[in-house]
């Protein structure tokens, strides 16, 4: 549910008490591999799940639950896979069941009982959860500049948010009311939402009422950002007494109007951080390649050089070089559980991910089973005939 207060104070109110001024420090400090975050597995297999899961789908909204490889062969972008689509397939025996069809004896694929044991669990945790779902979403296009983004930009989003793959195809279930599809310029389609309930309040913000509350204090605007170093993790006497003037700065709240504020000062670095910290804690996995974050900053009033903001923040930020891609990771959540709530939809995916790994064992079993050594292995291709 959307957490709100009635009586805190808008930016717009005391955008001119901000003291906006630049005091830039060129904070680098070297960048260190930190294992705990580096190998955190729901991360780490995200984007193969991706690929799995979409893969699985198009499978189960097939009448006949089955469908051959030529439907899907030349979908590889689509599904993000960087080989072909049957060698994918094959490589999770756990998933998809491969069986040869009933014409020209092509391969075809279906799911495995235990994966559609899990599509089911999946389904019921979207219908149990579907107003947490909601509202996820609508805090991203609250976020944003006019609050209205295009629809690339949430499709984009949607596996990030939890959202299943066909979510905007049926709004009259998935939308409330708030929500409305709308034309932007360049005739762009756009998802808006007309918000005018009490003011929505960041999980900082909700966290830091919570502490002050017990110490009866009211006061919203002196936030400061959680910060949990790396072990060994050292700062330079400047970079140390920056980063305290830092978090002594005003916060601003990503659902708060920002126009007033001067770009290049210190409290709109801090409003930018504090973006960084909410779009994160709304993701299934605190986490996002940070590529993909890049396509945001037209609507949420980013700087060309957003990234570096992850560079400048390592205390709350964390930076994943695995996959040979890099992946931004908020820390809070996985050193202080109770600080963020658990994403509803990140339980049955780590449940897919074991069923993954057990892949690997129906794998192994196979290839001592015919006494074949992993480099001796040379797999027909069946559906060379349908890979472009």
């Amino acid at each position: 549910m959307l957490y709100i207060c009635r009586h805190a104070k808008t930016l717009a109110s005391s955008c001119t008490n901000l003291t906006q001024k630049r005091t830039y420090v060129d904070v680098y400090m070297k960048w260190k591999r930190d294992p705990y975050f580096d190998n955190i597995e729901h991360i780490l297999r995200s984007s193969q799940l991706k690929s799995v899961i979409g893969l699985k789908n198009c499978i189960v909204q097939d009448p006949n639950r089955c469908i051959p490889i030529s439907a899907i062969s030349k979908k590889t972008r689509q599904f993000d896979v960087s080989t072909k689509i049957a060698q994918f397939l094959r490589k999770f025996p756990s998933v998809f069941e491969e069986f040869v069809g009933p014409e020209y004896n092509l391969p075809w694929f279906r799911l495995t009982p235990e994966a559609t044991e899990l599509d089911r669990q999946e389904r019921i945790v979207y219908q149990t959860s579907a107003e947490d779902l909601r509202d996820r979403l609508k805090k991203l296009i609250l976020m944003s500049e006019d609050n209205v983004l295009p629809l690339s930009i949430v499709q984009g989003m949607k596996w990030y948010l939890g959202l299943p793959d066909d979510y905007l195809q049926f709004p009259e279930m998935n939308l409330d009311s708030s929500f409305r599809f709308v034309d932007m310029e360049d005739g762009v389609k756009g998802l808006a939402v007309d918000y005018n309930g009490d003011k929505v309040l960041s999980v900082l913000q909700k966290n830091a009422m919570k502490k002050r509350r017990r110490r009866g204090e009211l006061d919203l605007e002196e936030i400061e950002f959680p910060l949990f170093p790396s072990k060994g993790c050292r700062l330079r006497v400047k970079i140390e007494d920056w980063l305290k003037e830092f978090q002594k700065l005003p916060y601003v709240s990503p659902y708060d109007d920002y126009s007033c504020l001067d770009s290049s000062s210190d409290v709109a670095e801090k409003r930018v951080v504090g973006f960084l910290h909410e779009l994160l804690c709304l993701f299934v996995e605190h986490s996002a390649e940070r590529k993909k974050l890049l396509c945001l900053k037209k609507h949420f009033g980013l700087p060309q050089k957003v990234h570096k903001a992850f560079e400048r923040h390592p205390q709350i930020f964390y930076l994943s070089m695995k996959n040979k891609t890099c992946t931004a990771i908020l820390r809070e959540p996985y050193r202080d559980k109770a600080s963020v709530e658990t994403h509803p939809v990140l339980a049955v995916r780590k449940k897919y991910i074991q069923l993954m790994k057990n892949s690997e064992l129906i794998l192994k079993s196979r290839r001592n089973r015919f006494g074949f050594r992993d480099e001796g292995i040379v797999e027909k291709d069946l559906d060379l005939d349908f890979e472009g």
